[in-house]
């Protein structure tokens, strides 16, 4: 007689039924443990901000944009003992405040 294990269980045989069960409340209790230590581990956590703690508006409104006109600054040039300019003598800062703060417009009835 030539049975596979399926066929052993689906005809009751008290083995497979007990496998089965053994089983099923193996995994209940691994989701049992799993959900009480997940809540351990929450406990443990500091707790969410409090809406006091929250920030807030400055006493003066909301901080609009600030729009400025900037130009180029120009790339100074390498002496002539050394054909390139290093970063650091570069500098920092890519650009500069354009002394004309009025913004470019296109102008009407063009050609």
């Amino acid at each position: 007689m030539n049975t596979t294990p399926g066929q052993t269980v689906a005809a009751g045989s008290g083995a497979g039924t007990v496998a089965v069960v053994a089983l099923g409340l193996l995994i209940t209790a691994m989701l049992v443990w799993s959900v009480r230590f997940g809540i351990r581990v929450r406990g443990r956590e500091s707790a969410p901000p409090r809406r006091r703690d929250q920030p807030t508006l400055p006493e003066s409104g909301p901080v609009h944009e600030e729009r400025q006109m900037r130009e180029p600054n120009e790339v100074s040039r390498a002496g002539d003992e050394s054909g390139r300019l290093t970063p650091h003598q570069l500098g920092n800062d890519p650009s500069r405040r354009s002394e004309n703060q009025s913004r470019p417009r296109w102008e009407r009835g063009g050609s």
